[in-house]
């Protein structure tokens, strides 16, 4: 497929969005996001995926500017909280956001979760943001599609990214060709089920074929698949074996096996039972 790690997906307004980030979930301790942040940067990812919630911005900012890489050579998201949404707090959110990584925009500002009485206020001040530059595009995250159908009905812009929970055994077909239809990138939190994947044994023979682990496959199947994926981890090495998934190819049976580990399960909240 010629994927390598500085392989992007064009979203709707043509921004260039890393097939490959790293995600900072519950990564608190500054020394641990410095040394995830600045493996991560060395080996060759370019994309760093963040939210207010995580109280991590700075650690990030700060890893940022000691690896010495200019600002537009790195792809920078945060997300908006629940707490915020509403037309001027989410305005006010993002600036404490920018204050606090250190710079005067992101590349993707996300809604964190639907929050339904809040969306059209949100989505507006969204708008804005893109408007005036302070992010290079926006979008949502664990936006199913009775969320984006609503989210539409006002929307001038529609979602450029939708970050949703996705693994083998949460796969969402229909919300993918959905999102698919609209022009919306989908982007995997959650690529390596959370720590779960020796469950599924499958993985790790397919992995064995290619002197890769289960994580690799999953990751792999993923991007194959044309989702953008932001592993999380917070140990040098680990961060350096997520990125090394350009150098082999998942054959057609071989998407097919990892196709039908599919089970609806999640290993995060679902999008109805959480806000609103």
């Amino acid at each position: 497929m010629g994927l390598t790690i500085k392989s992007t997906i064009a979203l709707a307004n043509g921004v260039q969005m890393p097939l490959l980030g790293l995600g900072t979930y519950k990564t608190t301790d500054p020394d641990d996001i410095r040394r995830s942040v600045l493996a991560a940067l060395a080996v060759g990812y370019r994309s760093i995926d963040t939210a207010s919630m995580y109280g991590n911005e700075d650690g990030i900012a700060a890893a940022l500017g000691e690896s010495g890489l200019p600002r537009e050579q790195v792809f920078l998201t945060t997300k908006l909280w629940n707490d915020d949404q509403g037309y001027d707090t989410v305005l006010a959110a993002l600036h404490h956001s920018l204050e606090r990584l250190g710079t005067d925009y992101v590349d993707l500002y996300l809604v964190h979760w639907p929050v339904l009485q809040y969306m059209e206020a949100t989505w507006m001040a969204m708008e804005e943001i893109l408007e005036r530059g302070e992010a290079r595009a926006i979008g949502v995250c664990n936006h199913l599609r009775h969320h984006l159908e609503q989210l539409l009905d006002h929307a001038a812009i529609v979602p450029m990214v939708n970050q949703i929970e996705y693994h083998p055994w949460l796969q969402q077909p229909d919300l993918l060709q959905y999102c698919g239809r609209l022009g919306i990138a989908v982007e995997a939190w959650g690529p390596v089920m959370r720590g779960r994947l020796a469950e599924e044994p499958v993985l790790a023979q397919i992995g064995a074929r290619y002197g890769k682990t289960a994580a690799q496959v999953a990751l792999r199947w993923a991007l194959q698949n044309g989702v953008a994926v932001i592993p999380k981890s917070v140990h040098e090495e680990r961060v350096r074996e997520n990125a090394a998934v350009f150098d082999f190819e998942l054959s057609i049976s071989e998407m097919t096996q990892v196709d039908t580990l599919d089970r609806g399960t999640r290993l995060g909240r679902h999008p109805d039972e959480t806000w609103g």
